[in-house]
């Protein structure tokens, strides 16, 4: 478990989410948390607040967690599960409105350099512009 901000990609499918977590790693190394989670409770397409959750509190750090999510419904299961979370864990979270490949792959190039969660989640917005 490495102190830089750590990354939780929420996407509908299992597989995009796993892919985009591969890619961060490839391309980043080790120097940062990656998790990633997709798919609903039955391993559909969807996204569980539950396992958004449990991806979350498994690379938390005091230096913040970043998620990154493909789609409207990811965004609001991931609200839900930051708001679920222990008391004062909200508080070093933040949700990227950012490609969930490109924004994840930037943010952790970011993160690895030991930037804030601040400045990861403006890095992987600007992919978005």
């Amino acid at each position: 478990m490495t102190d830089n901000v750590s990354l939780v990609i929420v996407s509908h499918s299992g597989d995009v989410a796993r892919g985009a977590a591969d890619m961060v790693r490839e391309m980043v190394g080790e120097e940062i948390n990656v998790a990633h989670c997709g798919g609903n409770a039955d391993g559909g397409l969807g996204t569980d607040v539950a396992a958004i959750m449990a991806a979350i509190k498994s690379v938390y750090t005091q230096k913040g967690v970043a998620i990154l999510v493909d789609l409207g419904g990811a965004e609001t299961n991931s609200e839900m599960a930051i708001e679920m979370l222990p008391d004062g864990f909200a508080d070093h979270i933040v949700i990227c409105n950012a490609p969930i490949v490109e924004g994840a792959v930037m943010a952790g190039t970011e993160a690895a350099g030991g930037s804030s969660l601040t400045a990861v989640q403006e890095t992987a917005e600007e992919t978005s512009l």
